[in-house]
């Protein structure tokens, strides 16, 4: 059932907000997003399982019936030190019903605890996995929101840099993709991202990245993004990481890697992250979802 657009985003400013905020205790901020996520609706027959993927605890959520014959990696946001599967249910699910098949959303260790590299080691591992149960590169999509979608197109960089095989498709959700926490838009859209506090940018990079902010794997924007798989992004017109989007969107076209670009009007930052309860979580779950299935199932 969808809520109006204005309680969305007074909901997202009172409850979700405080819970990203590096003033709570980290505990405190974990268990509390995992805690709305759970308390969010899922659509009807959603099918949720735990298991592993390369040693990491991962959560499969699928849609009712029989499975298309791709996959897809999920990798949660959350600036790389909250945030999981539980966090993220709704969006989950919403993106198993749009692709037709299971997502896995792999519990990747998260900073401070475990700062760079160990998301991204948790990352390939579990992307070996999902290739050693069988199934072909070019039948799995990869995607993320926010940091997960930094850890994406970091992810993608080391395959590539490995020599390795690549996703049929990436998926990403107003990705994270400059650390240095010095765009444009965390002023300009200060005041409009409901989700999103500027100040919190440079604490949760120096958690995760530490001193290597610069190390190749965490600086997409500088990378050469030809002969890359089809990338498919979302962000918020109003968000304060739009920069980030655009920025990637404009060097993989200039590149000549095929990309589609949903800049959503009035939205704030990972606003899909409420699928089920905002319609235009839903109207661009479900083109997100359309164009992965499409790529890996050619």
């Amino acid at each position: 059932m969808h809520l109006p657009t204005a309680v969305n985003r007074l909901a997202t400013r009172a409850i979700i907000a405080p819970l990203l905020s590096p003033s709570l205790p980290l505990p405190v901020r974990r268990t509390g997003l995992d805690l709305v996520g759970a308390s969010l609706p899922l659509p009807r027959g959603t099918r949720r399982s735990r298991g592993e993927l390369g040693g990491v605890r991962t959560d499969v959520v699928a849609p009712p019936g029989a499975l298309a014959p791709h996959r897809v990696l999920y990798l949660h946001g959350g600036g790389y030190v909250v945030g999981s599967a539980s966090s993220h249910r709704p969006l989950l699910a919403g993106l198993a019903h749009a692709t037709g098949t299971a997502v896995f959303a792999p519990a990747y260790r998260l900073a401070p605890e475990h700062p760079f590299p160990a998301a991204l080691d948790d990352a390939l591992a579990a992307w070996r996995a999902l290739r050693a149960d069988g199934f072909p590169a070019h039948r799995i999509a990869v995607a993320g929101d926010s940091a997960g979608g930094g850890l994406t197109m970091s992810l993608l960089l080391r395959l590539r840099a490995l020599g390795e095989e690549l996703p049929g498709a990436i998926g990403l959700i107003s990705p994270w993709l400059d650390l240095s926490g010095t765009a444009d838009a965390l002023t300009r859209n200060a005041a409009t991202d409901v989700l999103l506090d500027g100040s919190w940018i440079h604490t949760m990079a120096g958690d995760y990245a530490g001193p290597h902010r610069d190390a190749a794997e965490l600086t997409p924007l500088e990378a050469d993004l030809a002969g890359l798989p089809p990338l498919h992004v979302v962000a918020g017109a109003d968000e304060l990481l739009v920069d980030d989007a655009d920025a990637l969107v404009d060097l993989a076209r200039a590149a000549g890697t095929p990309v589609t670009y949903e800049r959503a009007p009035g939205m704030w930052h990972a606003y899909p992250i409420l699928a089920g309860l905002l319609a235009e979580a839903d109207v661009s779950l479900n083109r997100l979802g359309a164009a992965l299935r499409a790529d890996c199932t050619r």
